[in-house]
């Protein structure tokens, strides 16, 4: 295609993880940055200099409260959303009623309402939404996808997940503005909406009832003095009584959080450095959550924050067997005084140092268990960052087909923004069962949900 000939994108929201979405856009042939849209000029410019590095023209930069004139005076046809999680829906809404497709980082949104909000736009704009859920294009899950969909446990009947972030990637989150639950909706919005779409996804079914219990029990002021793990200061940098902590973020050495964060700080006066034992912190960091989907399995969830080592283990239970994944992204941590990003490993986007490997067991009835060959990839989130790159704007090169690693290769996956709600919703309904220790009822949180039967397109 003509380079002349291009979509017209807009960024917004251009912190750390907007920086894919950049540069995957500017890989392409058929696609523009037009215009990136961020509080913060500095931020844009750095993402500027990304777009100029790639051989492309630097993109105009406009102020968020400008959002509705920069559609329609740059002429965008394709909207990016990487915002602040309670901020998605601010310029998910509008895009939708100017007609422009969108792509919006998972989570969707972050409460009910606004997810009743842009469900209710795609109603009446009779356009879609697509979510990044970018776990649904790892081989590794893909495979597990394409056996429970082949029967190879027969029905499934319960799933067990259990989810593990360690200090170095749990701990970021409570560095940042996801602390708050007013601005990530909390680690089962933020982090758990990719989990829970997967189940979705694997069983073809929709979430219907939720209970749960959820505290902070490691990171915070409160439990950072009863473990004897706090330390007496706001934020890392400058700080002499951070120097030695292993859990401080050291923003001076590492040049792209300098960068985007504190050469930034006057622009908007955002901190990313926070102290993870200090206040305020009103999300949780160990959560336990029980499922029930609208075909009859059941699904237990754990997702602990603060662990030696990260990864995972999901294991489901069927009429003719057992299927055991487990995948180890960081086997542990060696200690470090004042973190650095690691070229995006703190953040989850790159694998660590130390990481394990992904094992798949097949346990049929009345057999020996099997050992699934699996491809696993070392690129981003398990290579799931690129297959869905290329599911949303196509590959890099168009001569070249979609990876063909992939399990049905050629397929895309993507979700829409009813998986984005269906995802939200046990995440929602979770955060209320901490409150009021009473099970939820999904439907009774976003209507029109937790009723299909299996076999759709959860």
């Amino acid at each position: 295609m003509s380079r002349t000939h291009r979509h017209r994108a807009v960024v917004v929201g251009t912190g750390h993880r907007a920086q894919m979405f950049t540069r995957a856009l500017a890989e392409r042939p058929d696609h523009l940055v037009a215009a990136l849209c961020d509080p913060s000029p500095t931020r844009m410019a750095f993402h500027n200099g990304l777009l100029t590095a790639a051989g492309e023209p630097a993109a105009a930069q406009w102020d968020p409260e400008r959002f509705d004139e920069l559609l329609a005076e740059e002429d965008i046809d394709e909207v990016v959303v990487t915002t602040v999680d309670a901020e998605h829906d601010r310029y998910i809404v509008p895009a939708l009623k100017a007609g422009c497709r969108v792509v919006t980082e998972k989570p969707m949104t972050v409460d009910a309402d606004r997810c009743s909000r842009i469900l209710a736009t795609v109603r009446d704009t009779g356009n879609s939404l697509t979510v990044a859920f970018n776990y649904r294009f790892n081989p590794v899950h893909e495979k597990v996808r394409a056996l429970l969909a082949e029967g190879a446990i027969g029905e499934v009947l319960s799933v067990h997940f259990e989810w593990l972030l360690d200090v170095r990637h749990g701990a970021d989150y409570f560095r940042r503005w996801h602390r708050e639950k007013r601005n990530s909706g909390g680690l089962m919005v933020h982090k758990s909406s990719h989990h829970f779409d997967l189940v979705n996804w694997w069983l073809a079914d929709e979430p219907q009832d939720v209970f749960g219990y959820g505290r902070l029990g490691f990171y915070g002021r409160a439990a950072g003095e009863r473990h004897g793990l706090r330390r007496a200061y706001d934020r890392a940098h400058g700080a002499a009584a951070a120097a030695d902590d292993p859990f401080a973020l050291d923003l001076t050495a590492d040049d792209t959080l300098r960068a985007l964060y504190l050469d930034a700080e006057h622009d908007d006066g955002y901190v990313r450095d926070r102290n993870v034992f200090d206040g305020p912190v009103t999300i949780e960091d160990d959560m336990a959550v029980l499922v029930r989907y609208v075909g009859g399995a059941t699904m237990t969830y754990h997702l602990t924050a603060y662990s030696p080592w990260e990864g995972y283990r999901v294991m489901f239970n069927g009429s003719a067997g057992r299927l055991e994944l487990e995948v180890e992204e960081s086997r542990w941590q060696p200690p470090r005084a004042r973190i650095t990003s690691g070229s995006g490993a703190v953040h989850g986007d790159t694998a660590a140092e130390h990481a394990g490997g992904a094992r798949l067991t097949l346990r049929p009835l009345w057999q020996p268990p099997v050992d699934v060959p699996l491809v696993t990839a070392h690129e981003a989130h398990g290579g799931g960052d690129p297959r869905m790159l290329d599911a949303l704007f196509g590959p890099v090169d168009p001569a070249q087909p979609m990876h063909a690693d992939a399990v049905g290769a050629g397929t895309h996956p993507t979700a829409t923004e009813r998986d984005g709600a269906l995802a939200l919703a046990v995440g929602l309904a979770a955060n209320q069962c901490f409150e009021s220790g009473l099970p939820v009822r999904v439907r009774d949180l976003v209507p029109g949900t937790g009723e299909r039967r299996p076999g759709g397109s959860a």
